[in-house]
């Protein structure tokens, strides 16, 4: 495999994956619905920091261990989980009802205590899943006489290039509909499915194996 092929087979596979509705994709929509379009990026900023350190993980080759290890992957396989379940009964049982710019002061605090890149590179570091399609995935694209860990990392940076190409497009969606999504209805309702959807790839992620 040449250079080339190595980069336009690359890209043309994980822009297909990434256009894929998955756990990132609800949470960059339900953010930017609900939280606004800056709180959004900030998800996806943190999702891309979380590819970013299973890229340099990978590349670093100790991602292999989440292949080798059963142990390693089922501990950050339930945590992982258990974070998921707990953001999507929390969105469930307290769903909002309004932006957040437009709460009440007596919910400042918590609005400020809500780190949605904090959320967003947690809910990716802690999913085993893109570990191990990062380790099986990758190194098939490393073309003859290139340095595996630097070009495997670089291969993750196409991958991160293209979620926020996405994120970027997701977001500025919103923006013409951005008075009706403000109505409390449907900021409650976007919460409820969103939080749903988490508990969902949650019990998915709980139940997946190696």
């Amino acid at each position: 495999m040449t250079l080339i092929d190595s980069l336009m087979s690359f890209t043309f596979a994980i822009t297909l994956l990434t256009l894929t509705p998955g756990l990132d994709t609800a949470l960059v929509l339900r953010t930017a619905t609900s939280e606004g379009s800056k709180k959004a990026f900030q998800a996806a900023m943190g999702v891309n920091a979380g590819c970013m350190v299973w890229g340099a993980v990978v590349a670093l080759g100790l991602g292999a261990l989440l292949t080798a290890s059963e142990l390693a992957f089922d501990v950050l396989k339930w945590v992982g989980a258990v974070y998921l379940c707990w953001l999507g009964l929390q969105m469930l049982i307290k769903p909002r009802s309004q932006m957040a710019a437009e709460t009440t002061v007596a919910n400042s605090s918590h609005r400020k205590g809500s780190n949605w890149f904090i959320k967003g590179m947690l809910g990716n570091i802690l999913n085993p899943k893109v570990g191990v399609f990062y380790v099986t995935f990758l190194p098939q694209f490393v073309p003859a006489g290139y340095p595996v860990a630097a070009y495997t990392f670089g291969l993750a940076m196409i991958h991160v290039l293209i979620g926020t190409l996405w994120s970027s497009t997701m977001i500025a969606a919103t923006r013409p509909l951005s008075r009706w999504l403000k109505r409390p209805a449907v900021v409650r309702t976007m919460d409820r499915l969103t939080g749903l959807v988490f508990v969902a790839f949650a019990v998915r992620l709980a139940t997946s194996k190696r």
